[in-house]
């Protein structure tokens, strides 16, 4: 892919992959080829909504269109494995959403194959792409908050609707990777040699009564291999605060120097720097932009922030993060997280990677 070239995409996966299309549509950097789902009328529908008819029902139509040169996934995570396989294995970049594996029993064939085929695949972490995050890394690298001291990150949110999705109630789906992925990547992005975690979950009353089969509310604690510790918790079938008082979703960083936090519903960040100047910065003019659909559903504003991102790693030829890599050391953090809501002791990461013949450089 040349600089002045279009990077030419296809979309699998038209429920979530809705703010993928407008993002692509919308873009100067993206050319969208070609959507496929199993669901025609849902193809029709999203066509309609946005003006771009050419869909198809095939996975294998995508494959074989050479026009194509990169294709996002936004299927079911039990999907995502085969589907990344095949795409590679095509000669296709990818973009995949998280989490981005339900199983590491695959993860290590996809490195290897990987390796083999020279190609880019980019974890779709999209919080990291939001204003407020972006921000906060900027200020981070900048070294306005000094030597990072410790982490929190929190998603908190009433998603009582979401049970109207049969799907939810199944015993497969879990709020621990299904939300909590969200910021446990941020834990990751500032401390990625995580090494440690301890946890607890439970059911609440409004988990039980909806139908819920696994845990609806959380708090982890994580140590890294440098001894520095963080935090995380999710709560999702609950009441929340106001957007003025607290965001649903937040990151905290702690520095030697400074204190800073990105907040999500709000588009909002604060900071205090290493001079002991307080801000807050919003950016209500670019509300649209992040959440151009009904409400705050689908948030299509970072999705086209990491496909232009994206788009720009492989004009450049440079490593998309999360990178494969990085998004299976992710979901061995999440499966370590996991184990210890069962066993209620702390669990090592690595002795993940290691039964999944992954080793601990992830």
């Amino acid at each position: 892919m040349t600089n002045n070239k279009k990077l030419r995409l296809g979309i699998l996966g038209l429920g979530e992959g809705r703010s993928t299309m407008h993002a692509a549509l919308t873009s100067t950097e993206i050319e969208l080829i070609q959507i496929c789902d199993l669901n025609e009328d849902l193809c029709r529908k999203r066509g309609e909504e946005m003006g771009f008819g050419n869909y198809t029902t095939r996975y294998e139509d995508m494959l074989d269109n050479p026009d194509i040169e990169a294709i996002a996934i936004y299927t079911p995570d039990h999907l995502h494995a085969s589907h990344i396989t095949a795409a590679l294995r095509a000669g296709k970049h990818v973009v995949c959403t998280k989490p981005l594996l339900d199983d590491l029993k695959d993860a290590a064939g996809l490195l290897k194959l990987q390796e083999e085929k020279g190609l880019k695949l980019f974890v779709g972490q999209s919080s990291r792409f939001f204003e407020p995050m972006k921000r906060q890394r900027k200020d981070y690298e900048a070294g306005l908050i000094g030597e990072l001291i410790t982490v929190e990150a929190y998603y908190h949110a009433d998603h009582r609707w979401f049970l109207a999705k049969p799907w939810s109630l199944e015993p497969s789906f879990q709020w621990l990777y299904g939300g909590l992925s969200h910021p446990v990547d941020f834990i990751r992005w500032y401390l990625p040699d995580v090494e440690e975690v301890m946890g607890y979950g439970m059911l609440s009353a409004n988990g039980k009564k909806g139908g819920l089969k696994n845990p609806d509310t959380m708090h982890f604690v994580f140590r890294a291999s440098d001894g520095r510790v963080a935090r995380v918790s999710g709560a999702y079938t609950g009441p929340v605060q106001p957007v003025k008082r607290d965001s649903e979703m937040s990151c905290i960083l702690r520095g030697t120097e400074g204190c800073s936090q990105g907040d999500y519903m709000d588009i909002r960040y604060a900071i205090t720097d290493n001079t002991g100047e307080e801000r807050i910065v919003t950016w209500e003019h670019k509300l649209k932009y992040y959440f151009p659909f009904e409400g705050k559903s689908h948030h299509a504003g970072e999705y086209r922030n990491y496909l232009e991102y994206f788009a720009g790693c492989i004009r450049n030829n440079e490593t998309a993060y999360p990178d494969l890599r990085e998004g299976i050391g992710t979901v061995a953090l999440l499966k370590a997280m996991e184990r210890s809501l069962t066993s209620g002791k702390p669990e090592k990461v690595k002795d993940v990677l290691k039964e999944y013949g992954l080793g601990q450089s992830h």
